[in-house]
């Protein structure tokens, strides 16, 4: 099972509708993994036990775990890319 940090400034507008694209696209993919949204400050220290970051906003620090963008997500411009990196990233 893999954990995903979905990350907004809030925690609570975008990174819900970032939530439900990614929670779709794993069941697609037959990839079971655990969501949690947070908001971007809580980001570096929640990362440890965490697979992967997926933030709509920039990323203020660097992470230990692979921390991907997902403005495509919002804007829908680039989903498709942006879908290949998560997926990338989960591979074991």
């Amino acid at each position: 099972m893999k954990k995903i940090l979905v990350a907004c400034g809030a925690g609570i507008a975008t990174s819900t509708v970032v939530n439900q694209h990614i929670q779709q696209l794993l069941k697609e993919h037959g990839i079971q993994a655990d969501l949690e949204q947070i908001r971007i400050a809580e980001a570096k220290s929640k990362q440890h036990g965490a697979d992967l970051l997926i933030s709509t906003t920039i990323l203020p620090t660097t992470y230990d775990i692979p921390a991907i963008v997902a403005t495509s997500y919002i804007t829908g411009i680039g989903k498709a890319a942006t879908d290949q990196k998560v997926l990338d990233a989960l591979k074991d």
